[in-house]
């Protein structure tokens, strides 16, 4: 079974959403230091229970997005199309984690999927 291993929160004003769900919930939340904003949410300790996220700009998608980590991005993207559902994005590689799309079902949700490199935190 694969397993939901990240999520995604859309926001207007990332500092301002960011604020809250560190006041709210005293997640650890920091800049990513990438090619875009997009800020990295830890929600617990590392063993516990449960998945970490990130923030990004709202501009990039509407709603909260899952992301399922697969052994192979082509291999479901081929059984994602394959049950009716559609490759929302092309495969891109995040540096020194691994490839990723977002993708969406039957139903239009959009969810992502991604295949971690060997020895990263999704393996």
């Amino acid at each position: 079974m694969l397993r939901v291993v990240h999520f995604e929160i859309p926001a207007k004003d990332i500092p301002r959403a960011v604020a809250f769900y560190r006041t709210v919930f005293g997640w650890e939340i920091n800049k990513w230091n990438g090619p875009m904003e997009y800020w990295l949410a830890t929600t617990g300790k590392k063993g516990d229970e449960g998945i970490d996220g990130a923030f990004m700009d709202r501009s990039i998608t509407k709603t909260t997005v899952n992301t399922i980590d697969v052994p192979s991005l082509d291999e479901y993207v081929a059984k994602i199309t394959g049950a009716g559902g559609r490759q929302c994005t092309p495969k891109a590689e995040i540096p020194g984690v691994g490839f990723f799309c977002y993708c969406e079902d039957t139903e239009g949700n959009l969810f992502g999927i991604m295949e971690a490199l060997p020895g990263t935190a999704q393996r």
